[in-house]
């Protein structure tokens, strides 16, 4: 099988779509169905995707060359399979597979940048109506993709993200040694991964974590570890003046390979945002052997399922009562490691592009007929 994979989600700071598109890349091209794998980014053709994650810029060159470029890319693009990973077809491409992550855009636009809401609306129909499939990566986002552009059940298949090896639990001199570089101790904070931005709803933890006993803020300071985001003026103010305080600590963006150190080191996960397609940290989080608690919101007990206990993120009172018993009850806390480790051995990357190129087969099949 012959697929063009579409890698402008790839940066030095992968978000969870920028994660899932680069594990295509390492694992599409080791495949035994896929004869030839392009990577097209930037409306070009490239050779290396990995050029993008070290932020290295693709240079358009003169007019005569681009213009070149775009005819090479467009005959590639229709003479193979294409796959558009985040959200949207090439505007080249006449049909393909596209991977629809969430409907966030749509549900809560007033969380999003207008540029982003304007790209969406724009974009969107048109690539679900050129497309010959649409994966989600969850049953609940299929369920509104159907529901949404009254397509056929038989045109969206859910395909479960996954989990890299190098998310285990980790223990010993070695991971405080990991720690230190952030001035941590193993089992002495807890962790929230997240992007700063209002679905997260970091600020209301935040607040949560205030109605804490202080000598319980004191030993498990909040890290937050993420990506700047939008629209969190306010939410930066409200972390800068937590840490003045000392209970809370922003990490910023944390890199791929240190995150298994610091998921593995934390007491307690905590994931509280209020729509998700899919939701990565937190199972990344049980892959480690930490404990989670999640919103009750959207799709996140359909991941976690009965490995994480859950809270209602708006209830800032309620939450606060549910971390102070869960990181005052041992039993509760072994018990949660167990169940996380067991849940997330339900899904890794290969299971999951095994999945997708079964979808390529259906989509290519389809194109055909």
């Amino acid at each position: 099988m012959r697929v063009t994979l579409c890698v402008d989600a790839l940066g030095p700071q992968l978000t969870g779509i920028g994660r899932y598109t680069w594990e295509l890349c390492r694992r599409l091209q080791a495949h035994s169905e896929i004869s030839e794998l392009h990577y097209y980014a930037r409306r070009r053709l490239i050779d290396d995707p990995a050029r993008l994650l070290r932020g290295r810029p693709i240079y358009p060159g003169h007019w005569p060359r681009r213009l070149l470029r775009r005819v090479q890319a467009k005959r590639v693009l229709n003479s193979t399979l294409a796959h558009g990973p985040n959200f949207f077809l090439p505007p080249e491409a006449r049909t393909g597979v596209i991977t629809v992550h969430d409907l966030s855009v749509l549900r809560f636009p007033e969380t999003h940048p207008p540029a982003r809401v304007e790209q969406f609306e724009r974009l969107l129909t048109d690539s679900i109506i050129r497309a010959a499939h649409v994966i989600t990566d969850t049953e609940m986002v299929r369920d509104e993709v159907i529901a949404e552009f009254s397509l056929r059940p038989d045109r969206v298949t859910a395909v479960p993200l996954g989990v890299d090896p190098t998310f285990r639990p980790l223990a010993g001199p070695e991971l405080q040694v990991s720690l230190d570089k952030w001035g941590l101790s193993v089992r002495g904070y807890a962790l929230c991964v997240a992007t700063l931005e209002p679905r997260k709803k970091i600020s209301e933890l935040i607040q949560s974590w205030r109605l804490l006993p202080a000598p319980m803020r004191e030993a498990y300071p909040l890290v937050i570890a993420g990506g700047t985001g939008w629209r969190n003026e306010g939410l930066l103010a409200e972390i800068a003046s937590a840490e003045a305080e000392g209970w809370v600590r922003n990490l910023g963006f944390v890199a791929n390979a240190p995150l298994p150190q610091l998921y593995a080191g934390a007491a307690l996960f905590i994931y509280p945002s209020v729509y998700e397609g899919f939701g990565l940290p937190p199972l990344e989080a049980m892959a480690c052997g930490t404990p989670v608690l999640a919103s009750n919101r959207t799709c996140l007990a359909e991941v976690c399922a009965d490995a994480a206990n859950y809270f209602d993120p708006d209830d800032i009172e309620g939450t606060a009562s549910l971390i102070e018993c869960s990181l005052s009850d041992a039993r509760w806390l072994d018990g949660a490691r167990l169940r996380g480790l067991a849940r997330s051995r339900q899904f890794s990357w290969e299971r999951c592009v095994d999945k997708t190129v079964e979808v390529y087969r259906r989509a290519s099949a389809a194109s055909s007929s």
